[in-house]
């Protein structure tokens, strides 16, 4: 009697255990059932809504209106002044007292108070540059550094374009990796009721039911890591692509594997901003170079109304009078205490440095795509390796569950065929993952990432 109640209690763990995994299995299979996107959806979205894109579209925009906020400064300048003096002491000056009587000795002055106690000025100025060494400059600055925002968001965009290809390869890869473990805990059940029937037939032992309980709550375990992964990177896939976290959505199940290309272009985008950078330094050099030895020119006028008032009894009045001109300006630099010297010696550094740097990433560049291409050729030569090695550790599988059934294998040689099958399917995903991380990467080096999108 009690020896059936513990088989009762056992079957009754054991279907208690077959539904939860059911229901996990249920729960992939409606996450599979949900709406799959493909690689390009993905990105296409990314590029509307990633908000790393966004900033940079921004920042694009601002450099645009700062090249135009350069150029308007060769626009006239049109300001309008007044104001108003009361003076409760009125300037003083000294007058030669031979200039009203000829017979004073020189040497000899008078003190005079000039004017009213009420000046009012009021007037409308007008200066445009003719010529000045840093506008121009700036102008061309801004040039540069439009085009400085533009690889800069080049730069975000392959990134989003190599972080979303990455998640969605990542979730291709735990797609697959719930795929063998669902079929590795189907497998491990079959086994689970076929040693159980041979338990009761006093044909197998109560430890070899445990084993197989161990291995199948093992993988159960192993199912739910594996799970709670991919949906980790599905919502970090969501984050990347701009979209609600709410948003239902799968990766396909077929990963594509691009065939090997020999790609000798090297298009760079640090390179192209170290480039650039190194255009902007040399031309801030020359501005700087110009503003030493160049004067500016400035197209100068001006036209209004002075006013003078006097508030004494009985002579008051308050009479204004016109005053214009029109001219031009030179300004010359003569000496701003080495001032400007000091900026070009911190300019020449930092373009050797910024030379410097473009060397180190060309190097480092060559380096790096080297090593892709070495690596994108090993994990190729993997794969197609691990996938022969899948097939025949899954023959061996099947072959010792039927001698196992026959009685001419153990459960020891069982369990070991088990677990090289499951280490040929892990093997074969990392595997994968080594290609299409080379892959990319190569990609990435050579700019042909932005392939992806089309």
């Amino acid at each position: 009697m009690k020896k059936n109640k513990k088989i009762y209690l056992n079957k009754l763990v054991n279907i208690h255990k077959l539904i939860f995994t059911l229901t996990l299995v249920i729960v992939f299979n409606s996450v599979q059932a949900q709406e799959v996107w493909t690689l390009k959806q993905c990105i296409d979205t990314a590029q509307v809504h990633n908000k790393n894109l966004k900033i940079n579209r921004n920042n694009i925009d601002i450099s645009q209106q700062r090249k135009k906020e350069a150029q308007a400064n060769l626009i006239p300048k049109i300001t309008a002044n007044a104001d108003y003096k009361y003076f409760f002491e009125l300037p003083t000056q000294l007058m030669p007292m031979n200039a009203l009587n000829p017979q004073a000795p020189e040497g000899q002055f008078r003190d005079i108070q000039f004017g009213v106690p009420h000046n009012i000025n009021a007037n409308v100025q007008l200066v445009m540059p003719l010529y000045n060494p840093q506008i121009y400059g700036a102008i061309e600055n801004t040039k540069v550094a439009n085009e400085l925002a533009e690889l800069q968001y080049q730069k975000t965009e392959e990134q989003v374009l190599f972080d979303i290809t990455t998640l969605y390869y990542n979730a291709q890869i735990l797609k697959h990796q719930l795929e063998f473990i669902d079929g590795n805990i189907e497998n491990t059940h079959k086994l689970l009721t076929t040693i159980q029937l041979l338990k009761e037939q006093l044909l197998a032992k109560g430890t070899d039911v445990s084993k197989i309980q161990l291995q199948a709550e093992q993988l159960t375990t192993q199912r739910e890591n594996v799970f709670s992964k991919y949906t980790q990177v599905l919502n970090a896939l969501k984050l990347n692509m701009g979209i609600s976290l709410e948003q239902t959505l799968t990766v396909e199940t077929e990963i594509n594997q691009t065939n090997l290309t020999d790609n000798s272009t090297r298009n760079s985008l640090d390179l192209k901003l170290i480039n650039t950078q190194n255009t902007l330094l040399h031309n801030e050099l020359k501005t700087l170079n110009r503003s030493r030895f160049l004067p500016s020119l400035n197209l100068i006028a001006s036209y209004g109304t002075t006013g003078f008032g006097y508030d004494k009894t009985p002579n008051e009045f308050l009479d204004f009078y016109p005053i214009g001109f029109a001219g031009v300006q030179l300004s010359y630099p003569l000496f701003n205490g080495t001032i400007t010297l000091r900026k070009i010696n911190q300019k020449k550094l930092e373009i050797n440095n910024n030379e410097l740097q473009a060397k180190m990433i060309n190097d480092k560049t060559e380096m790096e795509i080297d090593n892709a291409i070495h690596q994108r050729e090993v994990a190729q030569s993997t794969i197609m390796n691990t996938e022969n090695q899948i097939n025949l550790a899954q023959t061996i599988y099947e072959q010792t569950i039927l001698q196992q059934k026959q009685g001419t294998a153990s459960l020891t040689d069982v369990l070991l065929a088990d677990n090289a099958l499951r280490e040929a399917q892990q093997n074969y995903l990392n595997a994968v993952i080594d290609f299409l991380k080379a892959d990319l990467e190569f990609k990435k080096l050579t700019g042909a990432i932005t392939s992806i999108k089309n």
